[in-house]
């Protein structure tokens, strides 16, 4: 679904959604507001991109409102929106989601490899005594090209959890699914790096929260 802000009598698109609208909106936009924010900056690579965008979105569903509280998940509803502004963005700007020239999303997914990497190495120092499996490990470069290529939602999991340092509750809720879903697509993420690196992986251990 897409639409435009609202504008005002002189044609001029508003920056900011009414003050009349109900206190059910504004604890949303409190809400969701920073973590949107904050996964726009790592796609978008610019500030002031993903604040403009964020802003424009929070607009955009203040005057969806009433479209918005009639959805069975309203957080669902609203992150796919996000989503699609934000894909829609980076193709005006020729790049696609997830675009790794971008120096937020480099430093976001450098970010998230190095405790990916130090788990996958508690792990399997337990079963492996080789330094060839452990310098394997130490590939942070085939970790990073390893993440950029997971499922969409894979992504945004390792992304909301191992970048932007949030646990699985706020994950969950961001993203408009249930916890055990976070932690399931956590599990398959941290599967699918691992049989990239050439690795097995306990299921067992990403049990946190």
């Amino acid at each position: 679904m897409t639409g435009h802000p609202p504008q005002d009598s002189t044609g001029r698109t508003t920056r900011e959604p009414s003050d009349s609208m109900p206190p059910a909106f504004w604890a949303f936009h409190d809400l969701y507001h920073q973590p949107y924010f904050e996964y726009a900056h790592v796609q978008l690579g610019s500030e002031e991109d993903a604040d403009d965008l964020v802003d424009a979105t929070f607009v955009y569903l203040a005057v969806i409102w009433p479209l918005v509280i009639s959805q069975e998940n309203m957080g669902a509803y609203a992150w796919a929106l996000l989503k699609e502004r934000v894909a829609s963005q980076l193709a005006l700007q020729g790049r696609e989601p997830a675009a790794t020239e971008t120096l937020a999303f480099e430093r976001a997914i450098r970010a998230a490899t190095g405790p990916l990497l130090d788990d996958f190495r508690a792990q399997f120092r337990q079963e492996y005594t080789f330094d060839e499996q452990i310098t394997e490990l130490e590939d942070s470069m085939r970790m990073f090209a390893a993440m950029a290529r997971l499922p969409e939602r894979q992504f945004d999991v390792m992304v909301l959890h191992y970048a932007l340092d949030f646990d699985t509750k706020l994950t969950a809720l961001v993203m408009g699914v249930c916890e055990a879903t976070v932690r399931s697509t956590r599990r398959t993420a941290k599967r699918r790096l691992a049989a990239e690196l050439g690795l097995a992986i306990d299921d067992d251990a990403d049990e946190e929260e």
